[in-house]
């Protein structure tokens, strides 16, 4: 049986539930991925989804933006079931950015930006100068104002990722969902983007995404979901909850868990065969 280790999350407003999911039942064709799971997503926090691969990280991601439909429970955004909103009014609520998005070839930044104004249009409303000052705003926020004109295929990665994020902002939602916004860049761009989520979440967003780096995650959150095998292993803040018995658990992970130098948050330290000779007589230079 799973150890338990979910704590009450005491940061801002978190105590508000934005977006939960309540007895949700998900999978792929006859495949059950989630059973029965129950979370709850707190707002003016940015919530960071962990686990072993195939555990049921971004099926989740997925069910709470309504990509998924469960074959039982629901999902509550601000209180109503988003299986009976219409999608547009879902859009205009909640900001998805999935896993490795791909751009039509030789569309601009600027085009590609503009198209997070879609769930606003209507054949009563045309683009008008609010819509451009909304995008004009969410490349600046996104630091990608000079590469308006540039075709997104010929960006790096990291600048691809700030401008698909640059495209979810100008959705002018305050609830963000981002599936492994970090998957294939490298550690200084992964900081870039982790550094700008952080930025969104000190302008008053609640942010959700899924990550697989498990110091980045504790470095960048208020409360992770830690998932096993379908399931909610662990919630809280991450002092509150990482520990070496949950990486264990979780991951089975033998690590070390001690104080981040630079933040005050736990840091993991791996633990693999070839360190395990000799790892007694070194104990005590690691903290416990």
């Amino acid at each position: 049986m799973a150890v338990q280790y979910t704590t009450e999350i005491q940061v801002g407003t978190a105590d508000v539930p934005r977006l939960a999911a309540r007895g949700v039942t998900v999978g792929y064709g006859d495949r059950t991925v989630i059973d029965g799971l129950d979370v709850t997503v707190p707002q003016g926090v940015v919530t960071t989804i962990i686990g072993p691969n195939g555990c049921g990280k971004s099926t989740l991601l997925r069910t709470l933006s309504r990509l998924l439909k469960p074959t039982s429970g629901s999902v509550v955004l601000d209180g109503q079931d988003i299986a009976k909103l219409k999608t547009r009014d879902v859009a205009k609520k909640l900001g998805l950015l999935p896993q490795s998005p791909v751009a039509p070839e030789g569309l601009t930044v600027a085009d590609l930006v503009a198209r997070g104004r879609h769930p606003h249009q209507s054949w009563l409303r045309q683009w008008s100068s609010d819509d451009a000052s909304v995008v004009e705003r969410a490349l600046a926020m996104t630091g990608v104002s000079d590469l308006a004109d540039r075709p997104v295929d010929t960006l790096s990665g990291g600048q691809r990722q700030r401008v698909w994020i640059s495209m979810t902002l100008a959705q002018g939602t305050d609830l963000l969902l981002l599936d492994e916004p970090t998957t294939y860049l490298d550690l200084a761009h992964a900081v870039d983007v982790l550094d700008l989520v952080d930025d969104l979440h000190e302008s008053g967003r609640t942010v959700v995404m899924v990550l697989h780096d498990l110091n980045l995650a504790t470095r960048y959150s208020d409360n992770l979901i830690v998932m096993k095998a379908g399931s909610v292993l662990a919630q809280g803040h991450p002092r509150d909850v990482v520990t070496a018995e949950l990486l264990e658990e979780a991951f089975g992970l033998r690590a070390k868990v001690i104080d981040d130098p630079v933040g005050e948050r736990p840091l993991i330290v791996p633990i693999g065969r070839t360190h395990v000779q000799g790892l007694g007589a070194r104990e005590g230079s690691l903290p416990t």
